[in-house]
């Protein structure tokens, strides 16, 4: 059967450390899950332990992605970025983790895709090779930034897509993904919202205005066989305001459940 997965940071709930909340996604019925890359080894090393210890596979690291306009930019502050992407997939090879989901631009009115950035993903798509870790480009406001890389590396199986059902309701509302890139897809970031714009919420699936039947119908056009991975911002929205952790992460999982079905053709 496939499996599920989701997202997870100890700063969603107060209190709740790596252990806790790894247990929590385990009892809740996730086989999987993903979470941001930390500069700090002992964050990443208390991951590790968790996710052995409670026999739920780490599956994605997301790249930092706070000043990613910078790597098509001239400059160190371009530089730093690209490390620090660097050092996501250098992280992801050291624990054995398959997928890194990177972005390509923030905010409305990016800078253009040019050589200095075509440089930099270079050498990125290079140490992602070398350290046989698939780099998953994830979709936002922009398609020529998604078109480009498919196109530049398009024979480089470690390039591949990541699906934001959310975000492609939000920012990019009548402009469609998967038709282009479905063949390509890796790794998914299911969530929910109202679908207005910007209104990037990440509520658990059928509890916003996304169209999940087009979602489960995009997921079998591609073929995609591999994790339903969910992204979800618990704190971040009223819905959830009065919630516990476990009734939470029980919750999500049902949805994901009833997803899969609708993908899988269970009945």
């Amino acid at each position: 059967m496939r499996t599920l997965g989701i997202n997870f940071e100890t700063d969603f709930w107060p209190g709740l450390d790596e252990e806790k909340g790894l247990a929590i996604l385990r009892e809740a019925g996730f086989d999987c899950f993903f979470t941001d890359f930390y500069s700090d080894q002992d964050i990443l090393e208390r991951y590790a332990k968790a996710s052995a210890q409670h026999k739920i596979r780490w599956e994605c690291m997301h790249a930092p992605f706070n000043g990613i306009n910078a790597i098509w930019l001239e400059g160190a502050d371009g530089d730093n970025m690209l490390e620090r992407l660097l050092s996501t997939v250098r992280a992801c090879s050291r624990f054995g983790v398959p997928f890194a989901v990177v972005h390509l631009s923030s905010s409305p009115r990016p800078p253009c895709v040019n050589d200095v950035g075509h440089r930099r993903l270079d050498t990125l798509v290079k140490e992602a090779v070398d350290k046989n870790v698939t780099i998953c480009f994830e979709n936002l406001r922009k398609l020529a930034n998604m078109a480009f890389v498919f196109e530049a590396y398009e024979d480089v199986p470690q390039v591949r897509f990541c699906w934001d059902t959310g975000h492609e309701a939000c920012f990019t509302p009548g402009r469609h993904f998967m038709p282009l890139f479905g063949d390509k897809l890796s790794f998914t970031h299911i969530n929910d919202n109202l679908c207005e714009y910007n209104g990037d919420l990440h509520l658990i699936p059928f509890d916003g205005k996304i169209d999940f039947g087009y979602v489960t119908e995009q997921l079998k056009k591609s073929g995609y066989q591999g994790t339903l991975s969910l992204e979800l911002l618990p704190p971040a929205s009223d819905f959830y305001r009065n919630i516990s952790p476990r009734e939470y992460y029980a919750r999500a999982y049902k949805a994901a459940c009833r997803l899969r079905d609708m993908v899988d053709g269970i009945d």
